[in-house]
């Protein structure tokens, strides 16, 4: 079955998902502004301590959602709640769903464990790489911790084409390969600008883009730093194509990420994409006469409404907040004890109001992130979010230094970047079109 035009609109990059693009690119930047802001100037330097609230705060985002639909739309909270555990059955438990769809929700119970399992994975898969990169940021230079953790595009690249046998693209091999050399080139001519400046700003709390990030302290242990950094990088672009494969919702049958059931099942009746259908008349009234008394003895309620659009990402979201609420505390007392993290509450309002404004701006960023990844997938937001290295020398130049902070190589690694995304963009609007 072919998705509606108003479905293809919104895969290819209608007007909705540019919005939320545009919305994740400035909030990032504004985060990572607001991050060097409360670390440096305001000199409350809590990397995990900021990292906690910041992903904590990731449970408000369903609520919203939820109230938003709530006084927008004619559906109450229980029918949108229920048709959301619909999809979430269907898509966890495919081997439940009946043809006779019209009873499907009323007869399939809701998969607690194994949802349970994925959201408990989905936080582990995005807080292992932060996690991580603050290990490597007392390790190694700035310089060379930003620059290889945007290889996370590369390597979700990389990923999508083993894990689904697919073919090298020469045109998307190329863009990504020209936006990750366009980041080294921001990321080494801005230090190379900053240190001719005599700029000495601490990093940020967070796996940044940011161009003026850029520490003098003698990295302790580079190699070791780096290291953890490329395990980080390519366990974030691992994330970004596992979420696509296991949490996404599938939206369109003509997505090359499919859900694993149906990837197993096309696995082994040999490749192809329909079930085999019986051509005898015979079988086929025997089946028909079938799905009639099926559907004659199950009741007809009114089915719930599907669920809107980003409402389930936002779920996920909001569980990926509460379960780092609950669970990732436990480092906290462990990192006052050893003198790696001593904490120490916010000293004045004004690094509350800091911090509030990262946790903010993290929340509109990873919410449309989530969104993204499930609409464009893996791969174009991973090169979509190199963009926010061109957000940030923008800043720099408007707020900071001014000119001073652009030269050319950085010039020439923005448009680098500018340009990779474009061709992935087209690329997809080719494909989809």
């Amino acid at each position: 079955m072919a998705p509606s035009n108003e479905v293809a609109s919104i895969q290819i990059g209608g007007k909705l998902a540019v919005v939320i693009f545009i919305f994740t690119l400035l909030a990032f930047v504004v985060e990572s502004e607001l991050t060097q802001y409360v670390q440096t100037t305001l000199n409350y330097r809590q990397p995990y301590f900021l990292f906690y609230i910041v992903h904590s705060s990731f449970l408000i985002t369903f609520p919203i959602h939820i109230l938003y639909l709530r006084l927008t739309s004619s559906h109450s909270i229980s029918s949108l709640l229920r048709g959301l555990a619909v999809a979430i059955t269907n898509h966890l438990v495919p081997t439940q769903r009946k043809r006779a769809s019209d009873h499907v929700y009323a007869s399939t119970r809701f998969p607690y464990k194994k949802f349970f399992k994925l959201a408990l994975g989905l936080t582990f898969g995005i807080s292992t790489p932060a996690m991580l990169w603050f290990m490597s940021v007392s390790l190694s230079s700035m310089t060379d911790i930003t620059a290889i953790w945007n290889t996370n595009a590369f390597f979700a690249y990389i990923i999508s084409v083993k894990l689904f046998k697919l073919k090298w693209e020469p045109k998307r091999l190329l863009a990504v390969l020209l936006a990750t050399i366009g980041t080294f080139m921001v990321v080494y001519g801005g230090a190379k600008a900053s240190s001719a400046l005599g700029d000495a700003v601490p990093s940020s709390s967070s796996p940044s883009t940011t161009t003026h990030s850029m520490s003098t302290s003698k990295p302790s242990a580079p190699l070791i730093g780096n290291l953890l950094t490329l395990i980080a990088a390519f366990g974030y672009g691992l994330y970004q194509v596992m979420y696509k494969i296991y949490a996404a919702l599938p939206s369109d049958p003509d997505e090359l990420v499919v859900e694993p059931s149906a990837s197993v099942s096309r696995t082994r009746s040999g490749g192809g994409e329909y079930e085999h259908l019986s051509t005898n008349a015979e079988d086929i009234d025997a089946e028909e006469d079938a799905e009639q008394d099926e559907s004659s003895s199950y009741p007809t309620p009114t089915p719930p409404p599907a669920p809107p659009f980003a409402l389930y990402p936002n779920l996920l979201t909001s569980l990926l907040g509460l379960l780092t609420l609950l669970t990732l505390w436990l480092p906290l007392p462990l990192l006052h004890l050893s003198s790696l993290e001593i904490f120490h509450p916010p000293p004045s309002c004004t690094v509350w109001a800091g911090i509030a404004g990262i946790a903010g701006t993290g929340v509109v960023f990873n919410a449309g992130f989530m969104i993204l990844l499930g609409v464009w997938g893996p791969v174009i937001v991973s090169v979509g979010n190199l963009l926010t290295i061109v957000g940030v020398l923008g800043v720099d130049i408007v707020f900071g230094p001014g000119l001073q902070a652009l030269t050319v190589w950085s010039l020439v690694g923005s448009s680098g970047i500018v340009g990779a995304f474009g061709v992935l963009v087209w690329d997809m609007v080719y494909k989809k079109g």
